[in-house]
């Protein structure tokens, strides 16, 4: 048992309602397997599931605990601070797959 630690600059969906949410609602809550610690009250980019940044994120919450299946997951709840514009999204795209993601193909 350990937390992996999530640097201040990515926030990766896996679940394409999660980030629906955020876009739609402004708000939503991540699911992520294992502990992870993520730095409440930071803002940081989010990523789509295809690894493209669409926004920028605040994150309100971050819970980690073991679940009634026994597995360790962490919640995180995050506020939409605002979405990219397109030249944005390019630009922190494509640092994200140089610095986290591994070169683009």
């Amino acid at each position: 048992m350990g937390f992996l630690s999530e640097f201040n600059s990515v926030c990766k969906f896996k679940n394409e309602q999660e980030l629906y949410e955020l876009l739609e609602y402004g708000r939503t809550k991540m699911v992520k397997q294992g502990f992870r610690v993520y730095p409440t009250g930071q803002k940081v980019i989010a990523y789509t599931p295809e690894n493209v940044a669409v926004a920028i994120v605040k994150i309100s919450a971050s819970i980690a605990e073991i679940n009634f299946q026994g597995n360790e997951v962490t919640a995180v709840e995050m506020d939409l601070v605002r979405r990219l514009n397109e030249e944005e999204s390019r630009v922190q795209t494509a640092l994200a797959f140089e610095m986290f993601f591994g070169e683009e193909k």
